[in-house]
């Protein structure tokens, strides 16, 4: 089983994030994760501290000789904005703002400074997952599956993209977007980018749409067995736990819910090879909780930043009067940010999914168990096609 615990305040000294599962015999080395730690600070309404850190990761366990031993992997990032706070004496927060993890916090542990609460709810703490998310997409990798995003809307700036503009030409243009919106589409990027910089000025938060999306998954992941073993299921969770966001969707499903079953249902044709597919991926990806072996398709809404620089009415828990929250260094607009960590989050899932498929404690043992997976072939999918009686084992019927 694969699972990850992360560690480390906003403005404490470093943040940790700790693997355990991961398969012995991969290759690692930090400028394997580097790349997905930069594209997750690079956007623009992204707030002043992106300005003061430069994330790196060390890896500090579970690989040795350049190489994963199995073990768990230790990763830290290192805060350099720690450097500002560590000698000085923090005042008091005793005003909740609303939309943040201030007062409910305060209520679950009673905390009596709802600072403490701001330090671990904060969106900083996801810099650990998308070091986790790195060293999986490092895994995935190996078996040619490839999970990208990108950015569909920006407040109420949305683009529609050209249904033959496939994945990987989405991914490569929102990498490309010169505004830093992450929209693969020009225009729409630019009108992004200006309502961003009108929000700005207004002194607001802007939240928007995301896409992620994984080609080259298998199919027959997850199960319909049982409801936490639902893949798609696992994936809206691990998208939802991300800060800010505040709904996600497998595909259109809040399309599809206006639409006739046959608008929406995915024919399955024979195609090259003899190989089952489908017609369409209106199911973005998923039937019952299993992978089809079409692109995984996620979609979220991020609802705007809570901190903004106009104030807000709350109240002041120290005096029980009534009060004005007060600004917190924050981003305008997180949105394209987002789409990283939620690369690393379907990174994580899926990643997670695939070794409880295929099993394995080193990279030697999976590899040949992910190329014999069926993959939906009709010469896999032997029927016995005879009659059969419901009669489930030890059942004793009338007669007997």
């Amino acid at each position: 089983m694969l699972r990850f615990l992360t560690a480390g305040e906003s403005h404490g000294p470093e943040l940790t994030a700790i693997v355990e599962g991961f398969p012995a015999g991969l290759p690692v080395s930090p400028d394997d994760l580097q790349a997905d730690m930069a594209r997750r600070q690079k956007a623009y309404g992204a707030g002043g501290r992106m300005g003061i850190e430069q994330d790196r990761v060390r890896v500090t366990a579970g690989v040795m000789g350049g190489q994963t031993t199995g073990g768990p992997i230790a990763l830290t990032i290192h805060n350099k904005d720690w450097a500002n706070w560590a000698e000085k004496d923090i005042p008091p927060l005793t005003i909740p703002r609303p939309g943040h993890a201030d007062l409910t916090g305060a209520i679950k542990y009673g905390y009596r400074d709802v600072r403490l609460a701001l330090e671990r709810a904060s969106a900083r703490e996801t810099a650990a997952r998308v070091a986790v998310g790195a060293l999986c997409k490092h895994l995935l990798r190996e078996f040619a599956i490839q999970v990208g995003s990108y950015v569909t809307a920006i407040g109420k700036v949305s683009v529609v993209l050209p249904a033959d503009m496939d994945y990987s030409a989405r991914f490569a243009a929102a990498e490309a977007d010169e505004h830093g919106t992450r929209c693969p589409d020009p225009d729409g990027a630019s009108r992004m980018k200006a309502h961003i910089y009108a929000c700005m000025q207004a002194r607001n938060t802007v939240g928007g749409i995301l896409e992620i999306v994984a080609l080259g998954v298998p199919p027959g992941l997850g199960s319909h067995v049982h409801w936490d073993r639902k893949l798609e299921a696992r994936l809206l969770w691990g998208v939802c736990s991300i800060p800010a966001i505040k709904g996600a969707e497998i595909g259109p499903a809040f399309e599809n819910a206006t639409r006739f079953g046959t608008e929406v249902h995915d024919e399955i044709i024979i195609g090259p090879g003899g190989v089952l597919t489908r017609a369409s991926n209106r199911a973005g990806g998923f039937e019952g909780g299993i992978t089809t072996g079409m692109p995984i398709v996620v979609r979220a809404a991020m609802k705007p930043i809570s901190t903004t620089l106009t104030p807000m009415r709350s109240v002041n828990l120290a005096t029980g009067e009534a009060a004005q929250t007060i600004y917190e260094r924050s981003d305008f607009c997180a949105v394209p940010r987002a789409g990283v960590v939620g690369e690393a989050m379907v990174a994580i899932l899926l990643t997670e999914a695939l070794l409880e498929k295929v099993g394995g404690d080193s990279l030697a043992e999976i590899a040949p168990r992910v190329q014999a997976l069926r993959h939906g072939r009709l010469e896999e999918l032997p029927m016995d096609h005879v009659p059969w009686r419901f009669r489930p084992e030890g059942q004793v019927t009338s007669d007997e």
